[in-house]
């Protein structure tokens, strides 16, 4: 169960690194339209949210210790703050629905939280190696 916890853990990896070449998709697409960060939003609120909800189930299954499983959980976390975050900038738009300075910097946010929820991937694919690795590491 534990290298189905550092293979779990590389998915979820590989979701969050696609995300921002969705968004890069996204934000180069023209003529912009609804349609351009689709995949960002399909991968972002279905297919990373349960591979996150996977990685923390498949952690505790590998009887990973508490500070491991507290750290799988923190990214779905980030997930939830990152729509949170999308919803709180298109709320500052104007009245037509342009941006706005408070809006452009509230949506800056959305990219940091996400470096940041990378950055913690990164750390729990790590600690699933470490895991693994260790003697007994087939139970």
């Amino acid at each position: 169960m534990r290298r189905t916890f550092v293979v779990v853990s590389g998915l979820l990896l590989v979701a969050f690194t696609l995300q921002f070449v969705f968004a890069a998709v996204g934000a180069f697409t023209k003529p912009a339209g609804d349609g351009s960060y689709a995949l960002h939003s399909v991968n972002g609120m279905a297919v990373i949210p349960l591979l996150s909800l996977l990685t923390i189930l498949v952690a505790a299954l590998a009887r990973a210790p508490g500070r491991i499983i507290g750290l799988t959980v923190l990214p779905l976390g980030l997930v939830i703050a990152q729509a949170l975050i999308a919803l709180l900038a298109k709320a500052f738009t104007d009245a037509a629905g342009a941006s706005t300075p408070l809006s452009l910097t509230i949506a800056a946010l959305h990219a940091v939280n996400g470096i940041i929820a990378v950055h913690v991937v990164v750390g729990v694919l790590k600690a699933a190696r470490q895991l693994a690795s260790e003697p007994g590491a087939a139970a």
